[in-house]
């Protein structure tokens, strides 16, 4: 396994209804915001959900996790920054990190495993899969 480092960054709004009686961004919608990350690192590196879909497989979350450590509020700006975590397993793990004016918001993880047609579990990895990652110089 290769130590290359493949990330995507996205800048988001905070809009009114994703806030809460507090006037704070209520704390499902960071998790909103991870797969808006995951998009679109998807889309910037060739490993989207249609791309996925294309070859008969889905990738459902097995196991998320959201820190939070400061609040956004109505029309904060701030960027998504994704990070896809190598490994050997037939998974997809992303980090993520949230940044409001050059402040740390939120980190989190999610894991995604393959399934076929039949919403199966796959335990190796997928051969598109494998292309992707030569390709991406994460494996050789």
């Amino acid at each position: 396994m290769s130590n290359a480092r493949l990330t995507s960054t996205i800048k988001l709004k905070v809009r009114f209804h994703e806030c809460d009686p507090l006037q704070i961004v209520w704390h499902g919608n960071y998790y909103k915001y991870f797969e808006e990350g995951r998009e679109a690192f998807g889309r910037e590196h060739g490993i989207s959900y249609l791309d996925v879909k294309k070859h008969g497989f889905a990738t459902p979350i097995v196991k998320s996790h959201c820190e939070h450590k400061l609040p956004l509020k109505y029309g904060d700006e701030f960027e998504v920054v994704t990070n896809f975590v190598n490994s050997a397993a037939a998974k997809l793990v992303f980090q993520y990190q949230i940044f409001c004016s050059g402040r740390l918001i939120c980190a989190g993880e999610t894991t995604q495993v393959f399934t076929d047609k039949n919403s199966e579990l796959v335990l190796n990895n997928p051969p598109f899969f494998l292309d992707w990652k030569t390709k991406m110089g994460l494996i050789q």
